[in-house]
């Protein structure tokens, strides 16, 4: 287990040497964000910009038109919201090169509360045109993830949180911008998950294979643009579908899985996340769980999708 946002900070670092134009910007949560590491070791490289996330988004557009890869990072939630301004009208609209690298995303600042935690942040991102949206879920994803998009030309957006993650994958697996991974097969129902909640999926996969449900389950690292294909192929084999995020159940992935579905392959679609309300403080998997986000709310979610599309 390592945390997701010491992956990022570590892949970064290990990552300057290959793309001699990459850049890191921080606004003064380098030891949170683990941009230190690339810090310390390309200090030519790294610029911190203080408490002032819009100016840090703003510089970071010029970089971007000068030639250079400039990856922003601080908390998930003053990027999208704070600095959502240079974010649309410089980053979005001009289509730049600039990597949002939102740190700390959906509950797991759970010691700071509501003021800090994300619950929006994929919705504004997703809402932006051009900006990629990824949300890996395992050590694995995440390096790919933080190394396919200094690879790729144009805005992204990567969530991250502050949580521990395992390896989950092999190092050869194929990570790649709008594709999904299919976990396990099944034909009962699908479970299509992002980041965290991924481990509560997995698990709620054998929960429901003990009471005879055979779950599709598939991790899906790239919120947009969604593996369309995979997705209607999964409505179509099992005709049922439950979403699992840590994020409001209003604008994440499981909106654009139902926006799809009904105009693909119309089945049932239960949404496991956030139910339209602000974060609190607590222990993490507590305040997990009181949100809705558990193996169990996931269990219930797949039972109740069963029974609608028999209906």
């Amino acid at each position: 287990m390592k945390p997701q946002r010491l992956v990022f900070g570590e892949t970064l670092a290990q990552l300057g040497n290959e793309f001699k134009n990459l850049v890191v910007c921080d606004a003064d949560v380098s030891s949170s964000t683990q941009t230190k590491l690339f810090g310390t070791k390309f200090p030519e490289r790294f610029f911190n910009f203080g408490i002032a996330e819009g100016n840090m988004v703003s510089a970071a557009a010029g970089m971007a038109a000068s030639g250079m890869i400039p990856v922003v990072s601080t908390f998930a939630l003053f990027l999208a919201l704070r600095a959502g301004d240079p974010v649309r009208s410089l980053v979005g609209y001009n289509s730049l090169n600039v990597k949002i690298a939102g740190g700390y995303a959906g509950l797991s600042d759970f010691a700071d509360g509501a003021s800090h935690q994300a619950v929006e942040d994929m919705a504004v991102m997703q809402a932006i045109p051009n900006i990629k949206v990824l949300c890996p879920s395992d050590i694995t994803t995440t390096a790919k993830a933080v190394k396919t998009m200094l690879e790729y030309q144009g805005p992204v957006y990567l969530r991250l949180s502050r949580e521990a993650i395992s390896k989950e994958y092999d190092d050869n697996i194929n990570f790649e911008i709008g594709k999904g991974i299919t976990v396990n097969d099944g034909d009962d129902v699908t479970i299509i998950a992002c980041g965290i909640p991924m481990r509560f999926a997995r698990i709620a996969v054998e929960e429901l294979k003990e009471k005879g449900i055979n779950v599709r389950l598939i991790d899906m690292p790239t919120v947009k643009p969604l593996d369309a294909e995979l997705i209607t192929k999964a409505a179509k084999e099992t005709g049922a579908i439950v979403t699992v995020e840590e994020h409001n159940i209003f604008g994440g992935l499981g909106s654009s899985v139902a926006s799809l579905i009904c105009e693909t392959n119309p089945v049932p679609v239960v949404k496991v996340g956030i139910p339209d309300k602000f974060g609190e403080s607590g222990k993490y998997e507590e305040i997990l769980k009181r949100a809705g986000i558990s193996v169990e709310d996931i269990v219930e979610a797949a039972e109740k999708s069963i029974k609608l599309k028999t209906k």
